[in-house]
């Protein structure tokens, strides 16, 4: 069936009249952005456009209870911002993230909307900008420049504690249940990926942990500097044209819808400036990244085979890994991971060469830091917590051929060196590496140890301490 033809209104901005098509919210400036940033499909995630829709209600309320704005009028703007940050205007936020740096279309986007709809509550009809305004009202007391900082900080906050660092958490958790469920099974370690002295699964797995646990500690370090929001700055910090108390309400109007514990920024310049915090967090963001790949390379390296590789973990089998060959499964999660981390550590270098382009008053790539940084964020969390629950909870492990790599590696002759010295140590794991003999039995040929204490020495789990059998036995 044949659509009906589009129906349009004529909206007018200060640069003059442009057709809106009539079943939209926004309004001509965004009608214009739309026109003007033709560059990708890439546009704002729903958590910033809550986040940025949340500060137009508290700027309402506040405006209203400072008595800048009639209680009429007033009413029906906090009434249509309130919708809006319910996200029933979502499909209404169409403008690409390449645009303005200072985000203004957004911003206007935002506006456009809340004025609309307030309008319509009131009995106009949308495109009319006598009842309400969009700069007038809904921006009243607000600028770009401290609105949209303060939009990316607060949806920053919200999906590193709500997704990002739970996630964290259920993966540490995953790994150290592993870590403790691998404590006594011994396997070799490799450095240089050629043998090293022994070391438990449980051991290594504890590395990872470890690796996630410090994740955390750095993500949360960046949490302080993220709370700290610009609101109130206006245009270039001064707060010109918005009240004394405007600020402090807002944020505590904030304070109150988002549970999150923001604040005024130390130096509203700074803030308008720099966006520093961003920065700061994708580095952190940038570090666990390469935990994550760190972590995947290893289990795909402890997973190779089955009958040509290393062999000594089992990861879940869940899905097919290969459109030609029968039976061959792929780790696929690790993989996954993979690539989401690197893609996070580009976002990093984005957002850095982004972070830089504070050209005086103002930062004027703020809308790219915004998306590329909640990407990130978003991403993270949900490989992580894939990766703990499709992956690390499942993983077995094939006890016989650790337990061989254990005892063959070459490197178990380092426990010998004290006793014999080095150079003598060496002669023994080169002549057995020559013969194919193992460590044992050339300790055994050589008389280095008698018999009877072999087995005690040799013990992998004594290994790796200097405070072993052998130390004692001088």
């Amino acid at each position: 069936m044949k659509k009906p033809p589009r129906k349009f209104r004529i909206e007018s901005d200060t640069m003059g009249k442009v057709r809106v098509p009539n079943d939209t919210y926004y309004g001509a400036q965004t009608q214009r952005a739309i026109e003007n940033f033709q560059i990708s499909d890439l546009r704002f995630q729903t958590r910033f456009i809550r986040s940025l829709c949340t500060i137009k209600l508290a700027a309402a309320r506040v405006n209203l209870k400072l008595g800048l704005i009639d209680k009429k009028r007033g009413d029906a703007v906090i009434t249509a911002a309130k919708e809006a940050a319910s996200g029933k205007f979502d499909d209404q936020f169409v403008l690409d993230i390449f645009q303005t740096g200072s985000g203004t279309s957004t911003n206007m986007n935002a506006n456009e909307i809340i004025a609309n709809r307030a309008t319509e509550i009131l009995g106009g009809k949308k495109g009319g900008k006598t009842i309400v305004h969009p700069n007038d009202h809904v921006n009243m007391c607000q600028s770009t420049n401290d609105v949209f900082p303060t939009a990316m900080h607060l949806a920053a906050m919200e999906v590193v504690k709500k997704d990002l660092l739970p996630s964290m958490k259920s993966l540490e958790s995953s790994l150290k249940k592993k870590a403790k469920e691998f404590e006594s099974i011994v396997k070799a370690g490799r450095t240089h990926l050629q043998d090293a002295v022994p070391i438990t699964l449980g051991q290594e797995f504890s590395g990872y942990a470890s690796m996630i646990t410090h994740g955390i500690r750095r993500i949360e370090i960046c949490l302080p500097h993220l709370s700290e929001l610009p609101i109130g700055g206006t245009a270039v910090g001064t707060g010109l044209n918005a009240h004394p108390k405007f600020a402090q309400f807002v944020i505590d109007e904030l304070r109150t819808e988002t549970s999150l514990d923001v604040r005024q920024a130390d130096n509203l310049f700074e803030a308008m400036q720099n966006k520093d915090a961003a920065v700061e967090l994708s580095g952190a963001l940038n570090v666990v990244a390469v935990s994550l790949m760190k972590i995947s390379n290893d289990l795909r390296l402890l997973y190779s085979g089955p009958r040509t590789g290393l062999n000594e973990i089992e990861l879940p089998a869940i899905q097919p890994g290969s459109s030609i060959m029968p039976a061959k499964v792929n780790p696929v999660i690790p993989e996954a991971v993979n690539m989401v981390a690197a893609k996070v550590m580009g976002n990093n270098t984005t957002i850095s060469i982004a972070g830089q382009a504070g050209n005086l008053e103002l930062n004027t790539m703020m809308p790219v830091i915004a998306y590329t940084l909640l990407e990130s964020i978003e991403i993270l969390s949900r490989a992580m917590r894939t990766l703990a629950e499709k992956c690390i909870d499942g993983i077995k492990v094939n006890k016989a051929t650790t337990r061989h790599y254990a005892e063959n590696t070459l490197a178990l002759i380092t426990v010998i060196a004290p006793l014999t010295g080095y150079a003598k140590a060496a002669q023994i794991a080169t002549k057995a590496m020559a013969s194919g003999k193992s460590i044992r039995e050339l300790i055994i040929e050589e008389g280095i140890l008698p018999k009877e204490k072999i087995d005690t020495i040799l013990d992998p789990l004594l290994c790796p301490y200097p405070d072993n059998l052998l130390y004692r036995s001088h």
